[in-house]
């Protein structure tokens, strides 16, 4: 069987080529691939920061849903025709993190779509234990936004977010803005820190109070609409020096500080505010199983405006077009590749 799949080639390029899918082996489901979203990670492969890991002969991308087309004969609880979203980790199930119960983050993660091949094809075989049933009601388009939004929600159950709480969000990309929809359903105060003029306006038109750190010390202000006290949680999104600097400069007295994003080169950070007010600095990694399934009641339940964030479609075909508008103007906040009627 034939799928059409864009295979990144390196150099900054895809070609759409023509590929044998086999069946699914016996524990897997193949899958009609209908959306799937272009996130940084790909933006990362495509600028060629990953080749060490990806290669250039790999069809890439993981923000997905589709269809299951087949299911392999030892998989009972799916069957063909069902709307899915894929869950991309694949965990080994013996190391040390796996056994503590914490497989999103085990020692050896295979991450599906970057490890091995991805959603940017026609046909895709995963292992049917990443599957997630969506409801028939949700649209396609919108559904390929769970995955980035369980990101969000495992980042903000990881800073324990409450009710009333005052939120820094540094960084107002796609993640960064979806944290911060999670954060103000759970009941938080929410300001976004976004150099992006075009992200800042879609920020205020969500509701949020914004601040440019180019042009406003972001600290400052945090601290005085807050009575002194500064940001309980801020969430780092920027992936930024200066991100990793008003982090700080910003957490209230044992705030907590989590860390979003994945910084190219190691940071510079004032580790005596930690020490001076004791403050709590927390990673946050992908996602777990309640994470999606969190995702897909908030999405359910119109916490993210989808047609506003979901920036434009685009065919399979004009992939790497929409990879270079991407690259040369980072205004977007959600491009999607539509694979698949």
């Amino acid at each position: 069987m034939e799928s059409k799949a864009a295979v990144y080639r390196g150099n900054q390029s895809f070609s759409i080529d023509k590929k044998q899918i086999s069946p699914p082996a016996a524990d897997e489901v193949q899958i009609d691939v209908a959306y799937c979203g272009i996130c940084g990670t790909d933006l990362h492969i495509y600028l060629g920061h990953m080749d060490e890991r990806v290669g250039v002969e790999r069809t890439i991308g993981h923000e997905m849903s589709g269809t299951i087309s087949e299911v392999g004969r030892e998989v009972h609880h799916l069957k063909k025709g069902q709307p899915v979203v894929v869950r991309p980790l694949d965990p080994c199930g013996s190391c040390p993190a796996c056994a503590a119960g914490h497989e999103h983050i085990c020692h050896s993660l295979n991450f599906i779509g970057i490890d091995t091949e991805g959603a940017f094809q026609q046909k895709w075989n995963v292992p049917a234990d990443t599957i997630h049933k969506l409801p028939e009601s949700l649209d396609l388009a919108h559904a390929a936004l769970i995955e980035p939004l369980a990101v969000a929600c495992h980042s903000v159950n990881r800073a324990n977010v409450k009710r009333g709480e005052d939120v820094l969000v540094i960084g107002g990309g796609p993640i960064g803005m979806l944290v911060a929809l999670v954060a103000r359903h759970a009941g938080s105060n929410v300001t976004i820190a976004e150099i992006n003029s075009n992200r800042q306006s879609y920020a205020a038109k969500l509701g949020f109070d914004t601040g440019n750190p180019d042009t406003t010390d972001v600290a400052k202000s945090m601290h005085a609409k807050t009575n002194g006290k500064g940001a309980d949680v801020v969430f780092e999104v920027s992936g930024s020096q200066a991100g990793a600097e008003l982090m700080t400069q910003a957490a209230a007295t044992r705030g907590r500080i989590v860390m979003v994003a994945i910084h190219a080169t190691k940071p510079n950070v004032d580790l005596f505010q930690f020490f001076w007010r004791e403050l709590e600095l927390i990673g946050a990694r992908v996602y777990r199983k309640e994470d999606y399934d969190e995702a897909m009641q908030l999405l359910s339940a119109s916490v993210v405006d989808c047609d506003s964030f979901i920036t434009d479609i685009k065919p399979l075909e004009d992939i790497q077009s929409a990879f270079q508008m991407l690259t040369a103007n980072p205004n977007a906040m959600k491009t999607m590749i539509k694979i698949s009627a």
